[in-house]
């Protein structure tokens, strides 16, 4: 029998104990919006338990929408101003997003969304949270189970055994991939609509097993930024500030995206043309979550998908570097289900994934039937 509340009790304990692994006399912040006052309670406990000192920061999204409208330079700067020295000053930081409406934010400017990552998101987030131990998860609403097309108890089910898989297990099964991820030169991608290719010489291979996200479950790494040339289709619906893109097909040139297809091809134009990293690409990775089959509409669990690959347009990570900054990281999914298409990709002319199975013998313990 289903039980939410000790799902939600040992959450709490993964996000503080396994996830920030907080110790004695760390500070850790706690940031959220439209999440349950009772699992801030938790987390606030088991922050306590552990020995650190919790600060809690709530902006819910209906009032940011508020703010964004409002909005100009001069503000982004004072904020910055005032979040940086606490951002600095925490050990570790819990991002707990909610929503009461997904679109929430869909009538806001995008010179307003521009100017919020380029003068608040990057120096804060990308610059000071991430180089800190820290966690993300997103809270299961009531908006978010109506957008995952599940009943509210389906959906509650889905969303505790997705986060609270045994990541630890997880971990230690990803280690050959890794491994072959960074002894890799060439990838090669190929779908009945794709056909991309580009390096990963030299870049690391980053395990995520529920350290930074949560849920988790993916292996990443970065393509050579001038190397990626060809065409690629995303088949999963990719939803940034309230705006929905399906469809999406971006072709490349050393490295840059010259064309682009899509539903909204306007809006998603604009996310292209944010700033000279935009049209780049900050990351290339798998998703390996057994429990996560199919998308749900949002980013965090559509990722990790089992079966699926994932690139993400726009800033590399500082632990897997490619030379790319770009105030955006919009991660874009293509499920390679045979019901979708399927697909195979090829590592320095080796199959080593086809129709979203690996086929290496060392790689097969990675296949969603054995990690549930």
């Amino acid at each position: 029998m289903f039980n939410k509340v000790s799902k939600e009790e040992e959450l709490a304990k993964k996000l503080v104990n396994y996830s920030c692994k907080v110790q004695k006399g760390e500070k850790v912040l706690i940031s959220y919006s439209d999440t349950s006052n009772s699992f801030i309670e938790l987390l606030i406990e088991k922050i306590t338990k552990a020995g650190g000192i919790p600060l809690v920061y709530r902006l819910d999204r209906r009032i940011k929408r508020r703010l964004l409208l409002n909005s100009s330079e001069e503000m982004f700067d004072y904020y910055r101003e005032v979040v940086s020295p606490i951002m600095q000053s925490a050990d570790a930081v819990i991002l707990i997003g909610g929503s009461m409406n997904d679109f929430e934010l869909s009538d806001v400017p995008a010179q307003a969304f521009s100017n919020y990552s380029k003068l608040y998101v990057e120096p804060v987030h990308f610059d000071i949270r991430c180089n800190k131990k820290w966690v993300l998860l997103r809270y299961p609403t009531y908006s978010f189970a109506q957008s995952s097309r599940l009943s509210s108890e389906s959906f509650a089910e889905f969303f505790f055994n997705v986060c609270t898989l045994d990541y630890e297990a997880l971990d230690k099964k990803m280690d050959p991939l890794k491994e072959l991820m960074e002894k890799t030169d060439k990838v090669r991608i190929e779908t009945p609509n794709t056909n991309l290719e580009f390096s990963i010489k030299g870049l690391p291979a980053i395990k995520c097993s529920g350290q930074c996200n949560i849920p988790d479950g993916e292996i990443y790494t970065a393509p050579i930024k001038d190397s990626v040339n060809g065409t690629i289709v995303f088949n999963t619906p990719a939803l940034d500030n309230g705006i929905e893109f399906n469809g999406i097909s971006l072709t490349f040139k050393d490295g840059k995206i010259i064309d682009c297809e899509c539903n909204n091809k306007d809006k998603f134009e604009e996310i292209l043309n944010t700033d000279e990293g935009s049209r780049y690409l900050g990351e290339f990775a798998f998703g390996l979550n057994p429990y996560c089959t199919e998308s749900v509409h949002d980013i965090l669990f559509d990722e990790k998908m089992s079966s699926s690959i994932h690139l993400a347009i726009g800033s590399s990570y500082e632990d897997c570097f490619n030379g790319n900054k770009s105030a955006i990281h919009l991660d874009l999914i293509q499920s390679h289900l045979p019901s979708n298409g399927g697909g195979k990709i090829y590592f320095d002319d080796q199959l080593i994934y086809e129709d979203g199975k690996f086929t290496l013998p060392n790689l097969v313990a990675l296949n969603s039937e054995n990690l549930l």
